[in-house]
């Protein structure tokens, strides 16, 4: 049943509301995926109608990017404490990311959707702490595999993208668990998550300096 929706005055009551709404988005996120949780259901979890969510934050978009910046942080944090007693900059960022579905959720629907219905500064707010977490992680993959400031960012820059694109493709869909059951020699290209993306960021590692101008 619904609460009746008491409005929130005080700051820090205002404060524990946007961190319920945001907690509720991330649970239903975790148990049904990022695309199929609506407005309306993270509403209903927290007893307050969609209006009084968006007194909040303007769209069901801005919920998921805040979600997205805090998942970065969280993974960035984890890569480096993983630098500090190891120097494999390459399975320190792909076991973090394959340790995190919901980072890869979001990651796999920020350009195409997530970014698409949101305020200018909602998407200023995203995209300047992902750029500062990626420029951070960038000088501290360079530290411990001899790569520049620049290719260890594009090296985290990679391995973001990538883990976008092959979440989705690695955790397929109900229709397409059936096909890959019923003909093996499809299920064969279903790529497997952490041997492809650890496989392509050794390559790029490997041949970024052999992109290096004289």
């Amino acid at each position: 049943m619904t609460r009746a929706f008491v409005r929130a005055r005080r700051p820090e009551h205002k404060q524990q509301r946007r961190e319920a709404i945001l907690a509720a988005a991330r649970d239903l996120a975790v148990a049904s995926g990022v695309r199929n949780v609506s407005l309306g259901a993270v509403a209903e979890a927290v007893g307050l109608a969609k209006s009084n969510i968006m007194r909040y934050f303007g769209t069901r978009e801005e919920i998921f990017l805040i979600l997205a910046a805090e998942e970065w942080q969280e993974w960035s944090a984890a890569v480096i404490a993983r630098l500090e007693v190891s120097d494999d900059a390459v399975t320190a960022l792909a076991e973090t990311l394959v340790d995190r579905p919901l980072l890869c959720d979001l990651m796999s629907h920020a350009s195409t959707s997530l970014e698409q219905n949101v305020s200018v500064e909602a998407a200023r707010t995203f995209k300047r702490a992902i750029l500062a977490v990626i420029a951070d992680l960038g000088t501290r993959v360079s530290q411990v595999t001899g790569l520049t400031d620049s290719e260890g960012v594009e090296l985290v820059s990679a391995a973001s993208a990538l883990a976008g694109v092959l979440y989705p493709v690695s955790n397929p869909s109900p229709a397409l668990a059936e096909l890959y059951a019923q003909d093996p020699d499809i299920a064969a290209t279903c790529p497997v998550f952490l041997p492809t993306l650890s496989r392509a960021l050794k390559a790029l590692a490997a041949g970024l300096p052999a992109l290096r101008e004289d």
